[in-house]
């Protein structure tokens, strides 16, 4: 009798997770289409937004947003932007009757940034019109660490939790292989240890300093980026401020351009005579997709602290496959 009983419960839960109904799953944020899938909701996803580029896996799906600005360069798009968020509207259309009609019951997005991504108020407006209304889980982290409960918030939120449990476990322990390396750098250098110091450049015209989890990483890396500290928001500085740094490194990886137009926005650059300065100074010079890298709150951003690694020890080894970047000096 008991094996009965519990061949008939395990058949009843069986049912029961058939019947269960799949997640109609929109990420309306880059970063939130790539924990997603890496968690293993890309089956349920029904749309993204015209961000969510990654991975190529999710490309044939219906886009939801459109950006108001077109970019042509880092100074215009400033002056763009402004004059959109002085008038008090979005940066981005969002196309309300096709996400309507695929009434999805979780919206992921932000709050965080309403430069980078659809803000949240527009996302709550037009999910408060459904019926039944969608789930919406809001990611605003502004650390490593947050980075890595979104996913667990993320993978709770659309049935994954096992799943999101593993990779940020695995996550994590990469993050942790940084730190005992650069912990054993100092180590071995014992007190002639100098942190190089790093000027990274999210924003080229006006000048962007990384704000909010770069700073961290930068840190965790074993160097310092004294413009900016570890999780404030990026912030207009001005040129005075950025020389004064006398930079050993600098990375330019501006939010939201790929590798190509980054090399564009450093050729404008070195016509300037502070950055000419700047630039004979600096042991290193980098460019880096901020589309990709650096600028998504993901799992990615693993990646980009084992490129940091790498670049400020020159340890080859941490180099992950295919980062995009290309070294200048």
């Amino acid at each position: 009798m008991p094996e009965v009983l519990a061949i008939t419960s395990h058949l009843l839960s069986t049912l029961i997770i058939r019947q269960t109904p799949m997640q109609r799953i929109v990420s309306l944020l880059p970063s939130a289409a790539e924990i997603i899938c890496l968690v293993g909701g890309q089956p349920e996803m029904v749309a993204r937004s015209h961000e969510d580029d990654f991975p190529c896996t999710i490309q044939h799906l219906p886009i939801l947003t459109r950006a108001k600005t077109t970019f042509t360069t880092s100074a215009d798009i400033d002056h763009q932007v402004s004059e959109v968020l002085s008038q008090g509207q979005s940066l981005y259309d969002l196309d309300v009757a096709q996400l309507k009609a695929l009434e999805p019951t979780v919206i992921v997005t932000q709050d965080l940034c309403n430069v980078c991504s659809i803000d949240l108020i527009s996302v709550q407006r037009v999910a408060n019109t459904m019926n039944p209304p969608p789930s919406i889980v809001t990611l605003n982290p502004t650390s490593l660490d947050e980075v890595m409960e979104s996913i667990t918030t993320v993978g709770a939120a659309i049935g994954h939790a096992e799943e999101a449990s593993k990779v940020r476990n695995d996550l994590e322990a990469r993050i942790n292989k940084c730190l005992k390396t650069v912990k054993d750098v100092k180590k071995e250098n014992k007190e002639g240890y100098v942190p190089k110091k790093v000027m990274f450049f999210e924003w080229t015209d006006p000048i962007y300093p990384g704000g909010h989890w770069t700073p961290e990483m930068i840190e965790m890396a074993g160097g310092v980026h004294p413009i900016n500290s570890a999780t404030c928001p990026s912030r207009r500085v001005s040129v005075e401020d950025v020389v004064a740094i006398d930079a050993d490194v600098l990375i330019i990886c501006p939010c939201g351009l790929d590798l190509e137009a980054t090399r564009k926005e450093y050729k404008l650059l070195t016509e300037k005579d502070w950055f000419r300065q700047m630039a004979d100074r600096a042991i290193t010079i980098a460019l880096v997709d901020g589309n990709q890298m650096f600028n998504r709150s993901g799992p990615r951003l693993v990646e980009c602290t084992e490129w940091l690694v790498m670049l400020l020890h020159n340890r080859p080894e941490f180099e992950p496959a295919s980062f995009p970047w290309e070294r200048i000096k």
